[in-house]
């Protein structure tokens, strides 16, 4: 079964952009993108979807997030949290501090970023532990994880004035060879993660792959692989054609970063649900979406390389994994009364009284911005979650399909 793609090769050129305008460069990151697609396909006949989102957002030279810093903000493709201001890395840092203070004071401890894009959070957040904790700030490592070089570099040249407390790495290796205890975080990382893509294709689950033809085509999904595994957690009753996505790399990801600090806290803060929700029958096209400009889209296929292609967690399966590795959920809930409860040592000491910092904050909680859109995840070993949070987390139910 395969679904047609308008801009194919074969057909037209499937960077839909003209040359004639300045979105030629863009343009040309697509012609590269899509030749080594092409290779790929020519090699295999067709890919799986983790790999073609691998070359588009990933590849090194091409991919969306190697050719340059400036996806995020006005003049870019989408928005995040950062984007509002300072405030929301003011925020982050005190519950970074509170965690030193409750654990002790250790005398050296590490905050590691992943995803740090071009070092914009980092300095809001060290500024802020070191005007509010030098004691803390002294004790310090604050690093990221990069292996895109032009990302690596803009946060070297961001950061310079605290190369001190500075570690940037280009992989997990050189962070676990010497773990510290501390805080693993990220802000809008998990939804950049590759993901597959499943449709229900005559009562049975089956995987979209990318074809030569460059049409998204159906295949079986092996029992026993990763992905065939997770859909058993799914219902059988899904309409057909129902389209979602899965992702099989949380546990990985996870354990990379658990092996770099050696207590602590997991903290996660992105687009999504908890299962029942992710999986309600009405969303018949899953979470996926492409962004440019501003502008959301559906179609993956369209202009590789020059937009974002994303889809929401499943934060249910991402404290499944979780629990694999001994880090168990211990908050889950939206980024507005997440920050509303971290604002309250600023509000009560009357540190936001100014119409800058008020309209940042109204910004990052407000249901109808950003308050709604985001949810909050933290995980740690020595704690045990609360009733209340597996409830939200619907951890413990077997099978998720609801239908209202």
């Amino acid at each position: 079964m395969s679904e047609n793609h308008p801009n194919t090769p074969q057909n037209a050129d499937a960077c839909s952009l003209d040359y004639s305008n300045p979105a030629a460069a863009a343009t040309s990151s697509c012609a590269q993108v899509c030749e080594k697609i092409d290779e790929a396909l020519a090699k295999q006949g067709s890919i799986s979807f983790p790999a073609f989102l691998d070359i588009s957002l990933y590849d090194p030279d091409h991919g969306y997030y190697a050719k340059n810093t400036n996806q995020v903000g006005r003049e870019g493709d989408f928005y995040t949290s950062v984007s509002v201001g300072p405030l929301f890395g003011q925020l982050l840092a005190r519950r970074f501090i509170r965690w030193w203070l409750d654990q002790g004071k250790p005398s050296a401890w590490r905050i590691l970023e992943i995803g740090a894009h071009d070092g914009k959070l980092a300095a809001d957040i060290l500024q802020t532990i070191a005007n509010l904790a030098p004691d803390a700030w002294q004790s310090l490592e604050y690093a990221t994880v990069e292996p895109l070089p032009l990302l690596r570099d803009a946060q070297q040249q961001r950061l310079s004035p605290l190369a001190t407390k500075l570690h940037l790495a280009d992989d997990f290796q050189t962070l676990s060879n010497h773990p510290l205890p501390g805080i693993a975080f990220g802000n809008e990382i998990l939804d950049a993660l590759p993901f597959h893509l499943i449709r229900r294709v005559e009562n049975e689950w089956q995987e979209l792959h990318v074809s030569a033809n460059w049409e998204l085509i159906a295949k079986p999904i092996a029992p026993t692989s990763a992905l065939g595994l997770k859909t058993t957690r799914l219902e059988n009753n899904f309409p057909e054609n129902y389209q979602t996505e899965i992702r099989t790399n949380y546990r990985e990801f996870l354990n990379q970063i658990s092996n770099c600090i050696s207590d602590g806290l997991l903290l996660f803060i992105d687009y999504g649900f908890a299962a029942p929700e992710y999986y309600n029958t009405h969303r018949t096209r899953g979470t996926l979406r492409t962004f440019s400009k501003h502008q959301a889209a559906e179609d993956p296929l369209d202009s590789p390389g020059t937009r974002d292609i994303t889809a929401h967690v499943d934060f249910t399966d991402l404290a499944r994994e979780a629990e694999t590795l001994h880090w168990h959920p211990t908050h889950f809930s939206n980024q507005g009364s997440y920050l509303t409860h971290l604002s309250t040592e600023m509000i009560q000491s009357d540190e936001m009284n100014d119409p800058k910092t008020i309209a940042q904050f109204r910004s990052l909680t407000h249901p109808a911005h950003l308050g709604a859109s985001f949810h909050v995840i933290e995980f740690e070993k020595s704690k045990e979650p609360s009733a209340q949070v597996l409830h939200r987390l619907a951890l413990g139910v077997k099978n998720f399909n609801r239908n209202a």
